[in-house]
């Protein structure tokens, strides 16, 4: 259970990232996404290696792996690639421009999407029976997370975030948002 503990306070600290953004707070923002980032990451890994194991099928465990080969990629373009990494996480201060293209035009929020994918596939595939108590967990505080950023915070950091918001669902594609991310794919090869 310590594992979890670590993992909350790792999006505890990863809200701070966002108060350390909008304050402006030099060298700060670097060291909370670090920070931050790395106590989840170390908890995921120290859940998936507690010695408690599911006894699962063989299949699941593929299914689990197939999960992760989509997740991961995604997860890590939505937040790494697709919005402007130096802006993002190293530079003091909050990034200069709203991202609605990519990703961003599925949805507002699309890590939570690979994060929760990712996080599921992790079950079949460390057969931890801790990480069937976490993932719930951390999946809730990601949402959260990101609730609190899009009620309270990017829409003091972004310009357009409010017409954005109106536009782009916040976490379940729909029609119109679909189209938009398969209009912005076709824009992006031009």
């Amino acid at each position: 259970m310590i594992y979890i503990v670590i993992g909350t306070l790792g999006f505890v600290v990863i809200h701070l990232f966002d108060i350390v953004s909008l304050k402006r707070i030099p060298r700060a923002k670097p060291v909370t996404w670090a920070l931050g980032s790395g106590l989840l990451i170390y908890s995921l890994v120290m859940i998936c290696l507690a010695p408690d194991k599911l006894l699962l099928p063989s299949w699941l465990t593929w299914l689990g792996w197939a999960g992760l080969g989509v997740s991961l990629p995604l997860l890590v373009y939505s937040l790494f690639i697709n919005l402007p990494f130096r802006r993002t996480y190293i530079a003091t201060g909050v990034g200069d421009k709203l991202i609605t293209t990519g990703v961003y035009a599925l949805v507002r929020h699309p890590g939570v999407l690979w994060f929760s994918l990712f996080i599921l596939s992790l079950i079949p595939v460390s057969r931890s029976s801790l990480l069937l108590v976490a993932a719930p967990v951390f999946i809730l505080l990601d949402i959260l997370l990101v609730v609190i950023q899009d009620k309270f915070v990017f829409g003091r950091m972004f310009d357009g975030y409010d017409s954005y918001r109106q536009e782009t669902p916040m976490l379940l594609p729909n029609r119109r948002s679909v189209n938009a991310f398969l209009h912005s794919l076709g824009q992006a090869k031009s």
